[in-house]
């Protein structure tokens, strides 16, 4: 019987049980001190202990994940979205460990987890991008490329996502205070304080388009969602489909996400 291990908790570890469940699949989860008695713990076959309730000691210990997917005879690592998802580390020690990580291969997290290189890809394919940097930048030349574009700009992490390490600048004074800042925090959550700059495009609307891969070359959509509403930078509501985009342009959209991610070989569901 193939067996899956579930490396997330609350509503997003149930939904992955569930699907496990209905496919006749084999489920051991994991569960921090403070989330003894959550539903997805008692949703699945077996569960196991990780460690105390902050997540760098539980949900994100990488190592003792993969301990008790081998302990209870998993052969598959579903990461859910969020903690080690998107970590191309993880990745490569699932593989390394005998074990199938279920998303997107080690190569392809390093390549579209570096928002430069995303961008040097989406320029190769013909689609259109943000006027901005082209590799990550010391301060001096983040103020010289601002003053090329125009203001104003937006300073970004070049690891990671989530809204972390980004701020705008609306002139040369505002970026100065803000790269310190920026690098901090994309340190703090990412272990990298590369950043870069792009043009800030004024009430912009945040559309998304899902996208599913196979190991086979095959990638799909399933369509974008507005993701508008923000609040510093996080997503407050999904709405799909988008009453902004007509037929015309969700055509586009969907037709250059999927393009995206066939050319970088994508695996599981993302985002684009």
């Amino acid at each position: 019987m193939l067996k899956v291990l579930v490396a997330n908790r609350g509503e997003i570890a149930v939904r992955v049980l569930r699907t496990c469940r209905e496919l006749g699949l084999e489920t051991v989860a994991i569960f921090s001190e403070a989330d003894r008695e959550a539903p997805h713990v008692r949703y699945a076959d077996e569960a196991y202990l990780i460690g105390p309730p902050p997540s760098k000691e539980s949900y994100l210990c990488a190592e003792r994940i993969i301990e008790i997917a081998l302990e209870s005879g998993a052969q598959f690592i579903h990461p859910g979205y969020g903690f080690l998802a998107e970590s191309p580390d993880f990745a490569r020690s699932c593989a390394e460990a005998g074990l199938t990580f279920v998303g997107p291969g080690p190569e392809v997290l390093t390549l579209l987890g570096d928002k430069v290189a995303a961008r040097q890809i989406a320029q190769r394919t013909g689609i259109p991008i943000v006027e901005g940097s082209d590799q990550a930048m010391n301060d001096q030349t983040i103020l010289e490329m601002a003053d090329q574009i125009g203001y104003p700009v937006m300073l970004k992490a070049v690891w990671g996502g989530g809204g972390m390490g980004i701020r705008a600048a609306n002139d040369r004074a505002e970026l100065e205070a803000a790269i310190p800042l920026a690098r901090r925090e994309a340190r703090a959550t990412f272990g990298h304080d590369a950043v870069y700059v792009e043009r800030l495009v004024r009430e912009a609307r945040h559309i998304e388009v899902q996208i599913l891969g196979d190991s086979h070359g095959h990638v799909i959509h399933l369509g974008e969602r507005e993701c508008s509403i923000q609040r510093r930078q996080q997503k407050l509501i999904e709405e799909a489909p988008s009453r902004a985009v007509d037929a015309a342009l969700r055509e586009t959209l969907c037709h250059m996400a999927v393009e995206i991610g066939q050319t970088v070989g994508y695996v599981g569901a993302g985002t684009v």
